[in-house]
């Protein structure tokens, strides 16, 4: 009934913190919500008796320009003039994680796993608010990408 041996995993060199499948096992397992659950409990709900909490600046770097960088995603992961700059403005004091349901709403009637959470005040994509206070605006601007990116010129 311990998480201390997550956390030794989680602090080693050898380990990328970028996990959030919405996808392939929809109807099995719902993970979608480690992002936001490392930010709740290792950075701000963790007892102290449990153990220490880990720095957020730490958490939000494992999990941006860390996981870019091992997949060769040199023109994100920063914040910084020429790169993609996906953004969450998070109210970290209200970040909420609600309990996992399954809905059937994928063609021929199918389940999936969803969560929702409560905080993420907006969601910037290629500079278009694509969520505001947990709405979708309707903005796509994403798109596919295959291989490594190039860093940006300086």
């Amino acid at each position: 009934n311990s998480l201390e041996p997550a956390k030794e995993m989680m602090l080693s060199d050898h380990s990328i913190l970028g996990l959030s499948d919405g996808g392939a096992h929809c109807g099995v397992i719902c993970d979608v919500s480690m992002p936001s659950f490392l930010l709740t409990y290792w950075a701000r709900d963790r007892e102290q008796e449990r153990g220490d909490k880990l720095p957020l600046e730490w958490l939000v770097h494992k999990q941006t320009q860390n996981t870019a960088e091992l997949f060769g995603l040199n023109d994100r992961g920063l914040l910084k003039p020429g790169y993609k700059a996906d953004v969450n403005l998070i109210d970290f004091e209200r970040l909420k994680i609600h309990a996992p349901k399954m809905v059937y709403d994928l063609p021929s009637d199918a389940r999936r796993l969803v969560q929702g959470v409560d905080g993420y005040r907006m969601t910037i994509c290629a500079g278009k608010v694509i969520y505001d206070n947990g709405e979708a605006t309707g903005e796509l601007p994403g798109k596919l990408i295959r291989g490594p990116q190039a860093a940006p010129l300086q």
